[in-house]
């Protein structure tokens, strides 16, 4: 039996808590061989964001194109794609494949710092969300999709359904920036059924990766063969046990702790019920 192969369209995080670094140590504890292709290569900590170097549009495209027709790919997700052209460069042949497609709509770092210009939010919505097979939105990004404030338990419940009917794709929508609250709920829509995944309130000072490390897991999961309500109880199970794991070392200039989740667990099964 030949190892599940799954593929990372996203940037590179020199902490590598995030991007493709995270993408990976999450496929390696599910057991699944990782495939990267760089969309910009990113000078980052959970702490600040320094710069962003594009990779060319062409450079990004000649990757996918050679995975593509080099290996069985069980699932793709895409992170960061920062540009109009780069979107556009990974639609075009993502179009044609029956792979399944995890978006991540990332668009802004846990520090605040944009990491997509603002002339691709069109393409995002327009292009890529629609061969999506699934997107994993956090509440932010998904008040940004549909140009609206999400910003309660309530207004999470109705911008999971619009996603899900705007751009005919099923949804798994983030519940981790809601304020105030003891627990959070994570809903995935998904034929026409809502499952709804909790969990407590965990106070950290710095979730870096959150976003990555859930979608990758989905795309492990799902390369391995998981329909996608098992793969949404994986993924939430797995993040939610990466960050109850997260890990710290304290910055030798500034002495402030710098928090990492914990992606190389061992993966613990989840039942189908």
């Amino acid at each position: 039996m030949h190892t599940p192969i799954a593929l990372t369209i996203a940037g590179s995080d020199s902490s590598a808590g995030a991007g493709l670094q995270a993408d990976l140590k999450t496929f390696s504890s599910f057991g699944v061989f990782g495939l990267t292709a760089v969309t910009c290569v990113v000078s980052e900590t959970p702490l600040a964001l320094s710069q962003v170097h594009p990779v060319p549009p062409s450079v990004l495209q000649d990757q996918v194109r050679l995975l593509l027709k080099s290996y069985p790919i069980g699932a793709i997700k895409t992170g960061m794609l920062y540009s109009k052209a780069h979107i556009k460069a990974v639609c075009e042949l993502l179009t044609d494949t029956n792979i399944p497609l995890i978006v991540d709509p990332v668009m802004v770092a846990s520090t605040g710092d944009p990491l997509m210009r603002e002339d691709a939010l069109d393409t995002i919505r327009e292009t890529l969300l629609p061969l999506a097979t699934i997107i994993t939105p956090n509440l932010p990004e998904a008040g940004i999709l549909l140009r609206k404030s999400v910003v309660t338990a309530e207004d999470q419940e109705a911008a999971v359904e619009e996603l899900t009917s705007t751009f005919g794709v099923s949804t798994y929508l983030k519940g981790g920036h809601l304020e105030n609250t003891k627990t959070h709920r994570d809903l995935l829509k998904e034929n026409g059924k809502l499952h709804v995944f909790e969990h407590e309130h965990l106070e950290l000072p710095q979730t870096h990766g959150t976003g990555c490390t859930l979608s990758a897991a989905l795309a492990a999961a799902i390369s391995s063969g998981s329909s996608l309500e098992h793969a949404g109880k994986e993924a939430h199970h797995f993040t939610q046990q990466a960050l109850r794991d997260s890990e710290s070392w304290n910055s030798p200039s500034s002495g402030e702790a710098i928090f990492h989740l914990k992606q190389t667990q061992p993966l613990h099964a989840v039942t189908k019920n």
